[in-house]
């Protein structure tokens, strides 16, 4: 079925266009961004059950942009009178006007960057999913997770809770300006089970999710990973620790992932070269990976819960190929940042909500695969690691550095896994380094996109990563 585009954002529209044409009797560039999103999230343990209707990206709200002197401001509205657009004209005219002033009162140096392009676009992209969030039965959702949380602990031998969460989204969003009028409808969901197992004192958990451009029914597969989890859990009470060295990895296509997103993901991200916080900058055409690393970067090359039609600034979708064969060809860039660099933006410019500015961030960024096997990574290791799980990671876009928490190794000697299991595991090292280091690239490949990313530890969005497994050599501790 087609995810329908809200009846509200096209009630409202004919009103909107008129605020566009108002307020562009002042200023030299003015667009409107609407959101109208709806959705739920559901938590279930042992010990307690929650449900309500908000999620990372549930909003109904508009923000205008608008330039004049080479400077942009915005102001952002969640009452409207499609019937009176020139009252939130006069409003949105007041406030810019007190910015544009306190600016001029304090000296403040303007950045003076370009017009925005205003390219004609007539948009309506009303995506497939399987059902809409909006239409769940969320007591049939509720008992359905009770019951999988009790044979979660059933089924682990020390298993004290098994937690499901689940958080489906309808997103509706336009993009309107003097010759644009832009408008998707998609659905995203994300679902993880978690088992917290207790042993002699020692608390361990095991998780694993689903997450996709999809509707409320990927939460059925979250049946077949609890048993999985729970051993998981399991394993990681009797895990030891892991002696500090550089050793030959392997790693799952989530940690995979995690290297993409820390090593090339915040670490191109072109806002930052404007600024001269990036190391990245300096890269351009230059090695940064052995032969076999491809990376791609965009709401388009993968379909997951990043992929859209447009960005908050009205830029068509993009497939960026970030680096081929080793080569660093570009970054990813919004409209703003791209004007200053002088470079096309590639649609990666998202808001964490109309109230919040925007700034270039990832969206699906994922390794291209191999053409080796799984099996076969195995039989060429000597000794080292299978390496699975992501916790966290963390890299310095200015110096490259990448730290990444993952959950558990499975030792390999000798070409084969030997049932040793260490945890946790944090790998560190430089990202040209790392990635020069790869040898192996087994021939499939997955996304994951059940969480978020913050960028300076706010402004949070949807984001997913991935890629095949991957053999290299990496300092373990």
């Amino acid at each position: 079925m087609k995810a329908v585009f809200s009846p509200y954002l096209d009630a409202i529209a004919p009103g909107l266009k008129k605020l566009v044409e108002l307020l562009g009797e002042d200023f030299d560039y003015v667009s409107v961004l609407s959101t109208d999103s709806v959705g739920f999230t559901a938590m279930i343990s042992q010990r307690a059950k929650a449900v309500n209707h908000s999620t990372m990206m549930t909003e109904r709200g508009s923000v205008v942009r608008v330039r004049r002197g080479g400077l942009y401001s915005e102001y952002a509205f969640n009452l409207f009178d499609p019937a009176h657009p020139e009252l939130t004209a006069a409003a949105a005219r007041r406030a810019l006007d007190e910015q544009f002033a306190l600016l001029e009162e304090t000296g403040s140096a303007v950045y003076d960057t370009p017009v925005l392009p205003d390219e004609p676009c007539v948009l309506r992209e009303e995506m497939e999913t399987g059902r809409l969030p909006e239409d769940c039965d969320l007591g049939a959702l509720v008992d359905s997770f009770s019951a999988l949380s009790a044979h979660g602990v059933e089924f682990g031998g020390h298993a004290i809770d098994c937690r499901l969460r689940a958080q489906s989204t309808h997103v509706s969003k336009m993009f309107l300006t003097a010759k644009r009028d832009m408008r998707q409808s998609y659905v995203y969901s994300e679902g993880m089970v978690l088992v917290i197992a207790a042993k002699d004192g020692e608390v361990k958990f095991g998780y694993d999710s689903v997450s996709g451009r999809e509707g409320p029914e990927i939460f059925d597969k979250l049946g077949e990973k609890v048993e999985k989890v729970a051993g998981i859990a399991e394993e990681l009470l009797e895990a030891g620790r892991i002696e500090p060295g550089e050793y030959e990895i392997i790693v799952s296509p989530e940690v995979s992932g995690l290297i993409a997103h820390e090593a090339f993901g915040h670490g191109v991200e072109m806002d930052m070269f404007v600024k001269n916080r990036a190391l990245g900058a300096q890269y351009i055409g230059k090695r940064v990976g052995s032969d076999l690393v491809t990376m791609h970067e965009g709401a388009k090359p993968e379909i997951q819960v990043a992929s859209y039609a447009f960005d908050d600034e009205g830029v068509l979708a993009h497939d960026t190929v970030e680096i081929r064969n080793g080569i660093l060809h570009t970054g990813v860039c919004d409209a703003l940042a791209a004007l200053r660099l002088g470079v096309e933006p590639t649609g990666n410019g998202k808001r964490e909500n109309f109230e919040h500015k925007v700034y270039t961030r990832m969206t699906n960024t994922v390794f291209e695969s191999g053409d080796s096997t799984l099996d076969e990574m195995i039989a060429s290791v000597k000794y080292g690691y299978l390496l699975a799980g992501m916790q966290s990671g963390m890299e310095d876009p200015k110096h490259w550095g990448i730290q990444c928490i993952i959950d558990r190794g499975y030792e390999i000697r000798d070409g084969a896994l030997t049932g040793k299991v260490v945890s946790p595991i944090v790998m560190t090292g430089y990202v040209p380094d790392l990635l020069g280091s790869i040898s192996m690239l087994s021939r499939d490949h997955e996304l994951f996109g059940s969480g978020g990313c913050g960028k300076g530890h706010k402004e949070w969005v949807k984001v997913s990563d991935g890629g095949p497994y991957m053999k290299a050599k990496a300092r373990l501790g």
